[in-house]
């Protein structure tokens, strides 16, 4: 019998002991899914079962051997539907890539497979992996899994709903504005932006400017994402700038003794950052837990007017973001097909010049130092991972916050762009739940290169909260 809220970890242990088989994994996975996903629709292109219970029996069958590929060995495995994964669809979200089949895996992918996993299918993104809302015109919404009338967040959403619903014992994802952070928040669960190159990503259309996204981990339990980053992680000769680091570390023990710890509060940036009531209140209260487990905790303030991080953020952004979409526009015909927010984005690119992307990464560089300073007094700052709960399914995004008016499609998202934009690890760490039933993330950042050390803290934090974040979503 398969507890679907056993750990990655135990669950590894279970399958190498031989107390459970992968195939008893793969048919409890598969019976989940199909019980589950059809209201929430977390998984999209999933294999034939045959075919996956097929790949079960040999897994079993190696174990019989003596052999192991590694700690993921038999577990299913679906992988964000904007990374490859040889024989399935990679859709982007996108009708313009919805018959597109990959004919290789992804760097990410072949890590994963490496250590044993078992790829099922894919995870739902919304188009082009822009906005924090996983919804499309391939697969539709995915809906969160504590209110299926509730967004998911994104653009991981399908990866955090299938976590919270036990529909994998793991999840990939990607960040670049918030999408491993804020899905992870919403559906009251982990997820982990890795320092800038810790997980490089390839193929990758450019591997010298385009470091602001990343590949990372998701789960439910900081040891399997921790586990997970180090599977992920380790430098490619395809990224030239990624990290060099031995990954195996983050395979290691995380106990550590928090007393000490100094914790700088971001909270609303002094007013700055418009916040849905009650959102404050509930990551205050995780910040009285950490308090209470012997960190300090302090207000923090930016070394820089947030408003011109902002600006240099949106000329980065669309740089990176507007080459995304050109391809898909080399056919003219193709703009009906392509939702408004990613011709946006193309557009405004087109106007950007190269001396507009340098005075924007002076900007950027200056902001880095001033995060440098202020981890001269902090040894991790704490901001929500989100600046409104999740919100009606059937919205784009929000058009206001507090009465005030967003005027761009991911304004909204502002709060996580402080640690993309210095390159530094950021995870979301269930903060608890508001007075409308529905969870909120609190996210941690670490100094540069600093994965390790957060992962700790968030053990920690984790430790302390059993109780609190153990809680299952409606219908688990």
């Amino acid at each position: 019998m398969v507890n679907p809220d056993t750990s990655a970890l135990n669950l590894s242990r279970a399958i190498h002991l031989k107390q459970v088989s992968c195939q008893e994994v793969m048919q409890s996975t598969l019976e989940r899914i199909a019980r589950l996903n059809p209201q929430s629709n977390a998984i999209v292109s999933l294999q034939e079962p045959e075919l996956l219970m097929a790949q079960a029996r040999e897994r079993d069958a190696q174990l019989a051997r003596g052999e192991s590929m590694g700690w993921m060995h038999g577990m299913p495995q679906a992988i964000k539907d904007l990374a490859n994964a040889q024989g399935l669809r990679t859709t982007l979200g996108s009708p313009l890539m919805k018959d597109f089949v990959a004919p290789e895996d992804g760097l990410m992918v072949q890590r994963t497979k490496a250590a044993g996993a078992i790829v099922i299918g894919k995870t739902n993104t919304p188009e082009f992996g822009l906005g924090s809302h996983t919804f499309n015109e391939v697969f539709g919404p995915t809906r969160n899994a504590w209110d299926p009338s509730k967004t998911a967040g994104g653009s991981s959403g399908g990866a955090a709903v299938a976590l919270a619903q036990r529909l994998l014992p793991v999840a990939d994802g990607s960040d670049f504005m918030g999408s491993l952070r804020n899905p992870a928040g919403w559906n009251h669960v982990f997820g982990l932006r890795p320092s800038q190159g810790r997980v490089p990503m390839s193929p990758a259309q450019d591997v010298f400017i385009a470091q602001l996204a990343t590949e990372g981990p998701m789960a439910r339990h900081v040891a399997d994402l921790a586990l997970l980053l180090s599977t992920q992680a380790g430098a490619h000769p395809s990224s030239p700038l990624s990290l060099t680091g031995d990954p195996s570390v983050f395979a290691g023990t995380l106990d550590m003794d928090p007393k000490g710890q100094r914790v700088g509060w971001l909270g609303n940036l002094q007013g700055y950052l418009p916040m849905e009531d009650g959102i404050l209140e509930v990551c205050q209260s995780a910040l009285k837990s950490l308090s209470g487990m012997g960190c300090t905790v302090d207000e923090a303030v930016l070394g820089m007017p947030p408003e011109q991080i902002w600006q240099a953020w949106l000329v980065w952004r669309q740089a990176l973001v507007g080459p995304r979409i050109a391809p898909f526009l080399i056919n003219p015909a193709n703009r009906a097909h392509i939702k408004s927010e990613a011709l946006w984005e193309h557009d405004q690119s087109l106007n950007l010049a190269g001396a507009q992307l340098m005075a924007a990464s002076a900007s950027r560089t200056r902001f880095y130092l001033s995060m440098l300073t202020l981890f001269e007094k902090f040894d991790v700052l704490a901001i929500p991972v989100a600046q409104v709960w999740p919100f009606d399914v059937s919205l784009r995004w929000p058009q206001s916050i507090a009465g005030q008016s967003m005027d761009t499609y991911h304004r909204w998202m502002e709060v996580v762009i402080y640690a993309t934009f210095a390159g530094l690890p950021s995870i979301s760490v269930p903060a608890g739940f508001g007075k409308n039933g529905l969870p909120m993330g609190l996210a941690l950042i670490g100094k540069p290169q600093g994965d390790w050390d957060l992962l700790k803290l968030a053990h920690a934090y984790e430790m302390a909260n059993q109780d609190m974040i153990r809680q299952r979503p409606p219908g688990i």
